[in-house]
């Protein structure tokens, strides 16, 4: 705004026109966003070239600019600082409108993805008696898709369990088999069942999840016929696996899923209790994006 001022503060001819003080506050309102673009890409500029444009949208010109802040002192009940408060009150009035434009889309981000969200994989009940038992013991899921993946279930390990490690791995791979975010978790021994609630993200190329419910652990510190006899006893239910897609794939597939019904009119976006002119410049905002 300095630039616009200082370059904009000397005397002028009397012939030009006198700008009113609310088109004024308009004019330097639109020189504190070309401000801010100016500085943001850091355009280097000396001259008031770069706002003739902004000048030439209310009708008037530079010398009209000028004349009007030259005439600053000479009208007593006036004060160009009054004029500059009330520009930074409408920027600060459009700042509020954009936010909650912002909320406004983020609720829909929200909704498209709770819309979205699907258990990929669901057991009731999965018994381990044995850590040959692969089948029970190993999920892989393939064809994945980007995003969150949830994995929840309640277990229990029965008392007279005696097996050494209860540890669950999971880990992603990409098409050639390399693995990718392993991670380990340890299920314990408990009186009650206890519940396991994990977000695993898919890395970037995931194609695969493995989900090993029960990892096998060797013991080399006692000879082989002095170990006892391990009894396995690991019982799991309500497992699901959910996938979460990333936002701009939810909200995508919701304007596809949406489109003949036109989901995202003033009408859809009301629910979200957004004013009907918010609900218009939110759509499009949507749309520019």
């Amino acid at each position: 705004m300095a630039v616009v001022v200082l370059a904009v503060a000397v005397a002028a001819c009397s012939r030009h026109k006198i700008i009113p003080d609310d088109t004024l506050a308009q004019i330097f309102h639109d020189a504190f966003l070309t401000n801010a673009y100016i500085e943001k890409e850091g355009i280097q500029t000396d001259t008031l070239n770069f706002y003739e444009p902004i000048f030439e949208k209310y009708g008037y010109s530079i010398e009209d600019v000028r004349f009007t802040i030259g005439n600053f002192s000479k009208r007593k009940s006036a004060r160009l600082g009054d004029v500059v408060e009330v520009a930074i009150d409408m920027l600060e009035e459009r700042g509020k409108f954009y936010e909650k434009e912002v909320a406004v889309l983020d609720t829909i981000d929200n909704t498209a993805q709770r819309l979205f969200t699907r258990a990929i994989y669901t057991d009731s009940l999965i018994r381990i008696k044995s850590i040959k038992d692969s089948t029970n013991r190993i999920i892989t899921l393939d064809n994945l898709r980007q995003g969150e993946y949830k994995l929840l279930f309640d277990y229990k390990v029965d008392s007279l369990d005696n097996y050494p490690q209860h540890k669950m791995v999971v880990w992603f791979e990409r098409s050639d088999s390399t693995q990718i975010g392993r991670q380990q978790f340890f299920l314990r021994k408990s009186s009650e069942s206890e519940e396991f609630s994990r977000a695993l993200i898919a890395g970037d190329g995931a194609v695969r999840l493995v989900v090993d419910l029960l990892s096998p652990y060797k013991d080399n510190s006692q000879p082989k016929e002095k170990k006892k006899k391990q009894h396995i006893g690991l019982t799991i239910t309500d497992l699901r696996i959910v996938h979460i897609p990333i936002v701009q794939e939810a909200v995508d597939s919701l304007y596809a899923k949406q489109l003949d019904i036109k989901i995202f009119a003033d009408e859809f976006l009301s629910l979200f209790d957004a004013q009907d002119s918010l609900a218009s410049g939110a759509v499009a905002l949507r749309d520019s994006i």
